[in-house]
């Protein structure tokens, strides 16, 4: 039995989605959506699952952890220690949204006793579920097939879709987007062949391979877009929200994933390509 909790971020729905399963929390948003929905819980969560370590999925793991100090978090290796200490996390975040929006935003985000913390390099099978690390998005990207209904928790992995629509962005925030291992992840999540994918933005897609195709055809167009430059990128994708989805729906889609974010993202990607610092 799976429970969808829409955490209301910032007063709209269908932008964050919590997963609560078996007792535990998958991607339990930011600290700042909180008390729209943890009070409604009927039942101590015992653990956290998170795909990875942005501030809209694991903001709140600190906050929580302090408040049910048993909370086991299983995290991917790689971002472990900046739950652990989440200042470094914080100095990339205020830079990306500015320091005078990341109380409204995101609330407190508060370090995670590393007692708590459970890493994964991928591979393992924890809580029933299927550990697969999954770098594109961020290179601590990890993703969770759970093996008793198939259901695949997969954080950003398989972009932005805000229901009723099926319309899709794939969200390309700076600094860790690599097109290519995003790309090589999707291929491994698919041959999991689950059944279903379970989105933080938003909901659960029952078509798995036409949602897949729909992340692939967003990625690689926004990724040819920015190499174009800002305004054609962003004007191009500002078009494509008002031909595709109503403007309530668009609105819910650039909270997800703002598309400046998105153009300073892959900017960043083709210039480390450029200057030979990536692969």
């Amino acid at each position: 039995m799976v429970r969808e909790i829409d955490v209301l971020h910032l007063g709209r729905d269908r932008v964050i989605g919590v997963h609560l399963v078996r007792g535990l929390l998958v991607d339990p948003g930011p600290a700042s959506a909180l008390d729209s929905w943890i009070d409604e819980l009927e039942e101590e969560p015992r653990g956290l699952v998170l795909t990875h370590i942005h501030l809209d999925h694991a903001g709140a793991a600190g906050v929580l952890v302090r408040r049910f100090p048993k909370l086991r978090v299983y995290v991917s290796e790689v971002g472990a220690p900046h739950l652990a200490d989440p200042s470094r996390l914080l100095r990339s975040a205020g830079r990306l949204y500015g320091e005078e929006n990341m109380a409204r935003l995101w609330g407190e985000v508060a370090p995670v006793p590393e007692g708590n913390l459970i890493p994964l390099a991928g591979g393992e099978e924890v809580e029933g579920f299927r550990v697969l690390h999954t770098p594109g998005h961020a290179s601590h990207h990890v993703c969770y097939l759970d093996l008793d209904t198939r259901d695949a928790y997969v954080g950003d992995m398989a972009g932005v879709r805000i229901p009723p629509t099926g319309f899709t962005l794939a969200p390309t925030p700076p600094p860790e987007i690599d097109v290519a291992a995003w790309l090589d992840s999707v291929d491994r999540i698919e041959a999991l062949e689950p059944a279903r994918l379970r989105l933080t933005h938003f909901g659960t897609a029952e078509d798995v391979g036409a949602q897949l195709d729909r992340l692939r055809e967003s990625l690689r167009r926004s990724a040819e877009l920015a190499r174009r430059g800002r305004a054609t990128f962003l004007e191009a994708v500002e078009a494509e929200l008002d031909a595709h989805v109503d403007p309530e729906t668009a609105e819910r889609a650039r909270q997800a994933a703002p598309p400046e974010q998105q153009w300073l993202g892959l900017e960043r990607y083709w210039s480390r390509r450029e200057d030979g610092s990536a692969d």
